[in-house]
């Protein structure tokens, strides 16, 4: 647990926080303005029953962060193993056949949640973070990452999760795992002439991967050809959640509409995936470019917390903790933001804090934890210094 004597107040943590508190709040604002006319606020009501419930999810989220903050960096070592190992666990029970449908409901075709409830518990969200602690448990004072082969470890790791997730199918969510894997072997001293080769293979597979993608992945992918090709051929059928969002999030303008002009607008468009996936759209149109931008600061306000929290760290593992969660959440952010102004298919990624759902909230808020419990230990003395090689 906490020893005062081991811990500061003054940390880059408090900007992971802070920045987090806020984008969350400013998620509830936008779920409410986006919420449905059935769930829309009445007269008597401030807000909307899905903004009230995210609300929940926030609370649940902090007190997530609490309890993961509190314990030493060694104790998240030793449950790091047993942790991944318990969200492969999950991750097999949304694919096996015979599991009933009231336990594993598909949802728009991805068996991705466990109903239990109350609440339904996504495993790919729990599995992104025991994936990085295992993975930096893994790599931690190891040099043997550093030879070609050594990567295949490594990428063994991200393998496994990476196609159960798949298999659901949710390739957005399992696209998260490489970036992170990929940050956490450079901050671990990886060979840059190895990394770059794992680039180009990367680069050179990816074609290939076409015929082996479901269907509507495919026609994704046309369909975002055809945005950039400018045909509007596919806007009231394979591109009209994306034309959709782009109308509702350029219709803001510099500063955005009223709250009820809003509203008004965004219900007249029915964007779909407006309160998850394309709530960024919501932001636009509510609080226009400029509000658009500050959203985009809160987020380099978390990134730059979490970033000089690593630099500053002495300790391996919590160095590459931190490392591949800022990686994680930076790459989600931008793909959700991408995917909504069109830049990228649509591949159903969360914006980190701000879109709805327990399950999303309570996992980047464990990361906020971690990368807080990390920010606020003193640095050990005597540490030995972390993945210097003598080549």
């Amino acid at each position: 647990m906490i020893s005062l004597r081991d811990t500061t107040a003054a940390h880059f943590g408090w900007l992971c926080l802070i920045s987090g508190l806020a984008l969350s709040f400013i998620g509830v604002a936008a779920i409410d303005i986006g919420a449905a006319p059935a769930e829309s606020a009445s007269a008597a009501s401030s807000i909307s029953p899905l903004a009230f419930r995210q609300l929940l999810h926030l609370g649940v989220g902090l007190l997530a962060a609490a309890v993961v903050a509190a314990p030493h960096l060694r104790v998240l070592r030793y449950l790091a193993w047993p942790a991944l190992g318990i969200c492969l666990i999950l991750l097999i029970i949304l694919l096996l056949p015979f599991i009933p449908s009231w336990l594993v409901t598909p949802r728009n075709g991805v068996r991705g949640w466990i109903d239990l409830g109350p609440i339904d518990l996504q495993p790919a969200e729990l599995a992104r973070i025991a994936f990085i602690l295992a993975a930096a448990e893994y790599l931690r004072y190891r040099k043997n990452h550093r030879t070609l082969i050594g990567l295949l470890p490594p990428a063994i790791i991200t393998f496994i999760p990476v196609c159960l997730i798949v298999l659901q199918p949710d390739l957005g969510a399992a696209l998260l795992f490489i970036p992170a894997i990929f940050a956490m072997l450079v901050a671990a001293g990886a060979r840059g002439k190895h990394m770059a080769a794992v680039v180009i293979i990367g680069a050179l597979a990816a074609p290939v991967s076409f015929p082996f993608l479901h269907p509507y992945q495919q026609q994704r992918i046309i369909g975002l050809i055809q945005q950039f090709r400018g045909q509007r051929g596919g806007a009231d059928d394979i591109n009209y959640q994306a034309y959709t969002a782009q109308t509702v999030a350029g219709s803001g303008g510099l500063t955005g509409y009223s709250d009820a002009k809003a509203r008004a607008v965004i219900r007249y468009a029915q964007l779909p995936e407006r309160h998850n996936d394309m709530i960024f759209a919501v932001i636009l149109c509510r609080w226009g470019f400029l509000g658009g931008m500050a959203v985009i600061g809160l987020y380099i306000l978390w990134l730059i917390g979490a970033m000089a929290t690593a630099a500053i760290c002495k300790e391996a593992f919590g160095r590459l903790v931190v490392v591949g969660i800022a990686m994680m959440l930076a790459v989600q952010t931008a793909v959700n933001m991408a995917m909504v102004l069109g830049f990228l298919p649509i591949v159903g990624l969360t914006l980190p804090f701000v879109s709805y759902g327990g399950s999303s909230m309570v996992s980047v808020w464990i990361m906020t934890g971690l990368v807080f419990s990390v920010a606020m230990r003193r640095p050990p003395r005597m540490t030995r210094p972390a993945f210097e090689f003598d080549d």
